[in-house]
């Protein structure tokens, strides 16, 4: 079984490229944002650290009976409104830390587990994880070969306002917060360039792949 991560800026087409990759017989995908999403279900560990780490903000979803909001009893468990943590985190280092370096460590560790089961099981031929955070997590201790899906600044600016509605201010944050690509490709094994059609874009995972099974 070989472990392959892959990465790259937001807006980049993943999606598709993972979509396709998850076709294949005898391969799972797994999406970081996805497992990080569990883990802060409520009871769990993450979820009871963030209470703690943002208490007294407003944090939750609200409760809604026959459409209306209700106040509902503090020690409620409830689960969280990501948009109201998006919004505290992105304006806030110290709580974007602090969160940070609850949920990254689960999320690793959690991966580390899937990785050591589906090696002693070995049904699979392929497992594939996408993490944005990919590097900085470094997860190459874990993983055979890093792949950094690449499209240019443009396109990726094209694709975020015309699928999301992003302005221009906040794609320009959010460039500013993920790695260069002189970053992404230093620090990975594989490119396959997304400025092209998809079926380009296969051609070049299907020559990667082949590379790989052929070492």
């Amino acid at each position: 079984m070989k472990f392959i991560g892959i990465t790259g800026g937001v807006g980049a087409g993943k999606s598709a490229i993972l979509s396709y990759l998850a076709d294949k017989p005898k391969t799972k995908v797994m999406l970081a944002d996805e497992i990080a999403h569990e883990l802060m279900e409520p009871e769990t560990d993450c979820y009871k650290q963030i209470v703690e780490c943002f208490a007294g903000e407003d944090i939750f979803m609200e409760k809604v009976f026959e459409g209306v909001s209700v106040d509902v009893d503090a020690t409620e468990k409830r689960n969280f409104d990501r948009t109201k943590l998006a919004q505290i985190i992105f304006g806030n280092p110290v709580k974007r830390e602090a969160m940070n370096a609850i949920v990254h460590p689960a999320v690793k560790q959690y991966v580390r587990q899937q990785y050591v089961m589906e090696l002693e099981k070995g049904d699979l031929e392929l497992l594939i994880l996408e993490a944005a955070l990919l590097i900085e997590e470094e997860y190459d201790e874990i993983c055979d070969e890093l792949w950094y899906i690449y499209t240019s600044e443009e396109n990726r600016r094209r694709r975020l306002k015309e699928s999301r509605g992003y302005s221009d201010e906040k794609i320009d944050n959010i460039f500013k917060s993920q790695l260069s690509e002189t970053e992404f490709r230093e620090s990975t094994q594989v490119t396959i360039d997304n400025n092209g059609n998809l079926e380009e874009t296969y051609q070049q995972i299907e020559k990667a792949l082949r590379r790989k099974a052929d070492e």
